[in-house]
């Protein structure tokens, strides 16, 4: 039996790590994003969509899924994502993005904000955003 929980356990833990990240924009936004170009505005290195209009990054706080959008995207661990932010914050050359809670909370705020830019769970995907990229 013991084996057995250790095994169900197991495979929900690897579950979790397997997730796609859909990357989302609001459905109005036309803009197309490369994952290079993702990743320079998840490290405060772009602050604009190609045609110049302001983006508004979005991460979420310590969900599976913000570990697999930092491994898979950013390509940074967590502690190398915070230690990197920490710098910057203390020299005064950017200010990280904004930490919402969970998939729900980021559509909401894509969904309601033109400029925004987030990611979720590819399950938890809804027609009130509009994916531009899956990892």
């Amino acid at each position: 039996m013991k084996k057995y929980l250790t095994f169900a356990a197991m495979l929900m833990t690897s579950q979790s790590v397997l997730a796609d990240v859909a990357v989302i924009v609001n459905p109005a936004n036309k803009q197309s994003l490369d994952q290079d170009a993702i990743q320079k505005i998840y490290l405060g290195k772009s602050k604009s969509f190609a045609d110049g209009s302001k983006v508004v990054p979005v991460n979420q706080d310590g969900t599976g899924i913000a570990n697999e959008f930092n491994d898979k995207v950013v390509g940074k661990s967590g502690s190398q994502l915070n230690a990197y932010w920490s710098k910057l914050i203390f020299t005064g050359k950017a200010t990280p993005p904004e930490k919402l809670a969970n998939d729900q909370a980021v559509i909401d705020f894509v969904a309601g904000n033109k400029q925004a830019i987030g990611y979720i769970d590819a399950a938890s995907v809804s027609n009130k955003v509009k994916v531009i990229a899956t990892y």
